[in-house]
């Protein structure tokens, strides 16, 4: 019998599109947000509308108590956790001389130590089982750097580095751990940059547009699918050329 999908962050955006194509693929999903519940109900109401599952469950990833409470629940009412989607993050702008130390703790304790308390509470049971799948959400900032988001670069370039240290240790026991790199995508996260940058950016994409969270949600179906079997360690960008 199949586990189930836990989401972080898909209440909306890229994690909402990744929480409800996975339950067209027949993943019992767990959706989790940290402030907007009537968006996490929303997301979970349009699964069950297609005829899926989902609950719905309240948890900040930076408090390791609440990301063990979730798992803990999840399990219960879903089965075990057999997929990871870490997509829970905080983005934003400050020049690097202005980042304190609150600021720079803040991004590095939601996206990349959130992932890692995710991780960490899942991997007893897929070790013991042999079988797991964690894809972790990064960013092509990550990858290459982005002016004005150090702190934010940074956490995404650890999530890559986390990637393929797992995907190596982890192998032995059967799990798989995969990254996607996604480019610039047309969320509420990327809208704050004002419509004149928006044009901009996807003028400087290859295949000339912006990303959707569909396109992203697609490429973790697949990592999440058996036709990804043979596939760990990997870093797929889905960026329409934006880094080539």
């Amino acid at each position: 019998m199949r586990g189930c999908a836990l989401v972080t962050g898909s209440s909306r955006g890229i994690g909402r599109a990744i929480a409800r194509r996975l339950a067209k693929d027949g993943w019992p999903v767990c959706v989790n947000y940290y402030q907007n519940q009537e968006a996490g109900e929303k997301t979970a109401r349009e699964i069950r509308d297609d005829g899926g599952k989902a609950i719905v469950i309240q948890a900040d990833v930076s408090n390791q108590d609440a990301v063990k409470n979730m798992i803990k629940t999840a399990e219960t009412e879903l089965g075990s956790v057999e997929l990871v989607i870490n997509n829970a993050g905080i983005a934003g702008q400050v020049l690097f001389q202005d980042i304190t130390d609150e600021i720079w703790n803040r991004f590095f304790d939601i996206n990349l130590n959130g992932a890692r308390r995710v991780i960490q509470a899942v991997l007893p049971d897929m070790i013991h089982a042999k079988h797991g799948n964690i894809i972790n959400i990064s960013s092509i900032w990550g990858l290459r750097g982005a002016s004005c988001e150090s702190a934010y670069a940074c956490t995404k370039a650890g999530l890559i580095a986390l990637t393929r240290s797992l995907a190596l240790e982890l192998a032995p026991s059967g799990i798989r751990v995969n990254c996607i790199a996604p480019g610039v995508i047309n969320t509420d996260m990327v809208q704050v940059l004002g419509q004149d940058v928006l044009r901009d950016l996807a003028n400087q994409t290859p295949l000339g547009r912006l990303g959707t969270p569909e396109d992203i949600a697609d490429l973790a179906a697949f990592l999440a699918s058996d036709q990804a079997s043979f596939i760990t360690g990997q870093v797929i960008t889905s960026d329409g050329g934006f880094i080539l």
